[in-house]
């Protein structure tokens, strides 16, 4: 069971985490499929479901040995050292008790995650206001799993039923992004982009590179980034037995992937690709970090602390994010046992 089990990081208990997540729990077909517990607060998540009348019973473990899978039942492990947060947290509000609890759950995945106790993560939205207000020293999600994981080499990649994407630059401005670009840079986001791939179970993935500029340069004419840094690198990576090419006009990449010609799109910067996906709807979008030595997925939307609390929070995403957590984790289950046999 551990090699395809899955912690829910319960997020910003002020946001629309604990509601998508007692959603998503309540559904015992759903998660019969797809076993998964709850790494965070029993009394919030307890408050959330009455609030919603949902039928299902919450109950707290000590341990991942401790876990009851079972329909109905959500299963919360405390996360270590934390404090139970107060009944009366202010919801959709910036919270320094909600960003340390968030923080102590995600840290909580990772050491189970690195000892081998659980496949995976998917993790509920965080605000970044609240883990600065906590004094977490790191801004996000992908910071943390990767240090706290000892990962160096990691990428953002986005996923919808029709596209997939990595991103070679994430948070910075288009002049960081440009300046950022290098062969080794494009080749090692090129090298992640296949081997996620191969995790899916994709035996020989294309990977397709986007170029930088319009018509990926047009020979040089718009720029030299694609000619004198992608292409070499897209030539090193097809010298590794790689089954990568272009680059490829952002333009139009994206179109041909979606119609299947491609498995996968190396995007050189943020907007480039997570435009094309976020138009595929948000609700169907996921965030995967690829590198970590563990699965980890998160739904693609913050903690909209706007609508928290209503109860018209759509679980969805999370939804979608559990579930690829766990294909994910069984394709590397099944690649590993064909690997030892």
């Amino acid at each position: 069971m551990k090699q395809t089990l899955i912690a829910v990081t319960m997020g910003d208990a002020a946001g629309i985490g604990p509601e998508i997540i007692v959603k998503t729990f309540a559904d015992a077909a759903f998660i019969a499929e797809h076993p998964s517990f709850v790494i965070g607060d029993a009394g919030v998540l307890r408050r959330q479901a009455t609030a919603l009348r949902l039928e299902l019973d919450i109950r707290e473990v000590g341990s991942v040995a401790d876990l009851v899978i079972e329909p109905g039942v959500l299963a919360v492990l405390r996360a270590d050292g934390a404090d139970e947060l107060p009944a009366d947290l202010p919801i959709g509000a910036v919270s320094a008790a909600a960003g340390r609890a968030a923080f102590d759950a995600i840290r909580t995945a990772i050491d189970l995650a690195v000892r081998g106790d659980i496949a995976g993560v998917c993790t509920a939205p965080i605000h970044k206001e609240a883990l600065a207000a906590a004094r977490v020293p790191y801004p996000g999600h992908t910071e943390m799993l990767a240090d706290l994981s000892g990962t160096r080499d990691y990428a953002m990649m986005l996923v919808n039923p029709t596209l997939r994407t990595i991103l070679v630059t994430v948070h910075c401005s288009m002049l960081d992004a440009i300046a950022k670009l290098s062969v080794e840079t494009e080749l090692r986001i090129i090298r992640l982009a296949h081997r996620a791939m191969c995790d899916l179970g994709i035996e020989r993935p294309h990977v397709a590179v986007a170029g930088l500029n319009p018509h990926a340069g047009e020979g040089g004419l718009f720029g030299r980034e694609d000619l004198d840094i992608i292409a070499p690198a897209i030539e090193l990576a097809r010298n590794e037995g790689i089954d990568a090419s272009g680059p490829w006009p952002g333009d139009t990449v994206f179109m041909h992937a979606r119609r299947g010609r491609f498995d996968i799109v190396v995007a050189q910067y943020h907007d480039q690709g997570l435009i094309p996906v976020k138009l595929g709807g948000v609700e169907d979008g996921v965030n995967i970090t690829v590198g970590l030595p563990f699965v980890r997925t998160s739904p693609d939307h913050g903690t909209a602390f706007d609508i928290a609390g209503q109860g018209i929070a759509d679980p969805a995403s999370l939804r979608v994010a559990l579930q690829t957590a766990h294909r994910f984790a069984r394709s590397r289950a099944n690649h590993s046992s064909v690997i030892g046999a």
